[in-house]
């Protein structure tokens, strides 16, 4: 059993509904006879949405006045609405209990999040809650990442329900992870999920730092939540309309430019009808669209995705924009790929630098089997994109300093340019 485990089997740490048994017969996940415990309420029973400005305040002051982390959660609406914006924002602190908040109803959470600036944000995949929480005025000055923390510390499965069960020994119900959040008002079961996602995560963060330092990775996390934490908003993706699954197949400038005027037009009447853009036109039709070129509406309707039930004025609105795409001229056509800011695809490596290929091998090889001996992924050890670039442009003198000074302009952290640069200097100069 880890130390993470042995905290987590504290009965103190279980005052939920569902609680084991006084004698402690029952125990972690992986411990002797261990059932997980099922976790059906939060300890203090639903609480309220709150809706309107008297009662926000009052959950302002309720945590302003709270000790210890913030457990903090967001549910989005991907799949059914346009952007990726809060619909339901969860917060759980001591002293405070837990708090549901309707970010719809209230929009300006700027408040909450100045009274929360100094402490600290406790979130499980914090990149993906990040941006909608920023949007509506909650940024976090310092953060814990269980997710983040679970892979650092070697777990194989790191999703919120995989982590308590396995450390903390409960089994979360995940039945509406996937649910419309826009809806309103919301289900009672589905509050009962979302402030069950933050009943547990301070405890499972405490856990997590018992095990992360006892691994000797404690300071190594800090560093990862610090950069997540500090890093800026990121820039707009330049042409998204690129990204269109079934892209591969489009190999003609003209067909290229059908893609992007059907993407664009589909985007623009997602964002006026505040539905996913794939409610209005899914991908596989715009593909087919531009690898077809069709001539008039008739000759769309053919096309599969635009046929049955889709009425004349919708096919003309999508053929309005193929024409657009006929009747650009030959300079006006996007071109066929995206400039490369970075070393070409590896697999392109034996015939334009022999010597860069045997380089980028040997490195993963090398940073695979660091990986492994420190029980973590790949990629949170170094990122791929990093060692490519190291491996492609290597310093001009290869030694210590000059590869960790690479690596640090790449971005990685102090502890990963610690780890990783004996490896890379090796490989580099064999």
């Amino acid at each position: 059993m880890t130390d993470a485990q042995e905290t987590a089997a504290d009965t103190s740490l279980r005052t939920t509904g569902g609680a084991p048994p006084e004698d402690g017969g029952t125990s972690v996940t992986g411990a002797p006879n261990a059932e997980p415990i099922p976790l059906l309420e939060p300890r203090e029973g639903i609480p309220p949405v709150i809706a309107d400005a008297a009662a926000l305040a009052d959950v302002i002051a309720a945590f302003a006045g709270g000790s210890g982390p913030v457990a903090v959660d967001a549910e989005r609406a991907s799949g059914y609405r346009y952007g990726q914006r809060a619909y339901l924002v969860q917060l759980r602190r001591e002293g405070a209990g837990t708090a549901l908040i309707d970010p719809v109803a209230c929009p300006d959470l700027s408040g909450l999040g100045r009274v929360l600036s100094d402490v600290e944000w406790d979130l499980h995949a914090a990149t993906q809650d990040l941006p909608c929480l920023r949007e509506i005025g909650m940024v976090p000055t310092r953060l814990f990442d269980t997710e983040l923390a679970g892979r650092l510390a070697g777990f194989p499965r790191v999703g919120l329900g995989a982590m308590v069960e396995n450390v903390l020994g409960f089994v979360l119900e995940k039945g509406h992870s996937a649910v419309d959040w826009s809806t309103r008002p919301l289900p009672e079961p589905w509050l009962r999920y979302a402030a069950l996602d933050v009943e547990l995560l301070v405890d499972l963060r405490n856990a997590l730092e018992k095990e992360l330092d006892r691994q000797g990775k404690l300071e190594w996390a800090h560093q990862e939540f610090d950069a997540i934490a500090s890093a800026p908003p990121p820039e707009p993706r330049k042409d998204p309309w690129r990204r269109t699954s079934g892209m591969h197949k489009v190999r003609r400038r003209r067909q290229l430019a059908v893609v992007r005027e059907l993407w664009q037009t589909r985007d623009r009447i997602a964002q006026r009808r505040d539905v996913s853009p794939g409610k209005v036109l899914g991908d596989a039709a715009i593909v087919e669209a531009a690898l077809a070129l069709p001539a008039d509406a008739q000759a769309l309707s053919a096309l599969n995705g635009f046929g049955n039930r889709m009425g004349r004025r919708q096919l003309e609105q999508w053929q309005a924009a193929v024409d657009r795409a006929r009747a650009l001229t030959e300079t006006q056509l996007p071109a066929p790929g995206q400039p490369v800011t970075g070393p070409p695809p590896p697999r392109a490596w034996a015939d334009k630098d022999p010597a860069a290929a045997a380089r980028l091998s040997a490195a993963r090889a090398a940073v695979t089997a660091l990986a492994e001996q420190l029980n973590m992924p790949q990629e949170n050890l170094i990122t791929p994109d990093t060692v490519r670039r190291v491996c492609w442009e290597p310093p001009k003198d290869v030694d210590p300093e000059t590869v960790g000074a690479a690596l640090s302009g790449y971005g990685a952290r102090p502890w990963q340019v610690e780890q990783v640069t004996p490896v890379l200097v090796a490989a580099l100069s064999a």
